[in-house]
């Protein structure tokens, strides 16, 4: 199983949000390109980078600091936040992105994530994040009345490499992953899953690989890392050492 730090950006700056609100945000440094290279140093080996201010507005609100990331890192990113379109994808993929991850637009605008999967196979994916199994939209400040389970089986037709599945609930809080519900999403598809939300401690990433479910590839970690609970090499070591029992 991978492990993936995640760097939030609002503002210019690394934050982490309580359950995806904005209005409740802590600071981990204003330096994303330090962040992104103390990940690097620390053993990562996949970076997961979020516009959460572009997730709202739907613009590449954070833009200087994606591109510097991009440009400046020697590991594959995969950015999501605020991709509505066939030419943002395009744009980012550009500047040497690794993978595109579209969010609102797989509901609102679906024939625009049907396009950017038909004309950049494999480098797109999808980030369904949930209320009580429902999707939100618009940096989850919307909940749609469609299934997450649903959603993951039509982007998987559509060509979406990956999902990225968040229980909403539990993102920043450290209470633990919803294995059941990821390990739902997962079984209904093909397609690898990336775990996301609530990660406190190694019993998680323990938790995901007893889950059985083979899709499950990988697991963003973020703010266990930046409060020191979890350490990245930790992480990566347990990862390694459960995949081998």
């Amino acid at each position: 199983m991978l492990i993936i730090p995640a760097i939030d950006l609002k503002g210019g700056k690394c934050v982490r949000l309580m359950r995806g609100d904005m209005n409740a945000e802590t600071v981990y440094g204003d330096d994303p390109l330090a962040m992104g290279r103390r990940w690097v140093d620390e053993g990562a080996e996949y970076l997961h980078v979020v516009d959460l201010d572009g997730a709202v507005s739907g613009q590449p609100v954070n833009a200087p600091a994606i591109a510097a990331l991009c440009t400046s890192l020697s590991i594959p990113i995969e950015i999501g936040g605020g991709v509505r379109s066939v030419a943002r994808a395009e744009e980012l993929l550009a500047l040497g992105v690794d993978c595109v991850i579209f969010g609102t637009a797989a509901l609102a605008q679906p024939a625009v994530v049907e396009e950017a999967c038909r004309r950049f196979p494999g480098r797109i994916a999808v980030g369904i994040d949930a209320r009580d199994g429902k999707v939100a939209v618009q940096g989850w400040t919307e909940t749609s009345g469609v299934e997450a389970v649903a959603l993951a089986r039509q982007v998987e037709s559509y060509g979406a490499c990956r999902i990225i599945y968040t229980d909403i609930s539990r993102d920043g809080t450290q209470q633990g992953v919803n294995v059941a519900a990821t390990k739902a999403i997962a079984t209904a598809i093909k397609i690898p899953v990336t775990a996301s939300g609530g990660v406190g401690s190694l019993d998680d990433i323990h938790a995901l690989r007893r889950s059985g479910v083979a899709n499950i590839e990988s697991v963003i970690v973020g703010r266990a890392l930046y409060t020191g609970a979890v350490r990245l090499a930790d992480a990566i070591a347990a990862a390694r050492a459960n995949q081998e029992r």
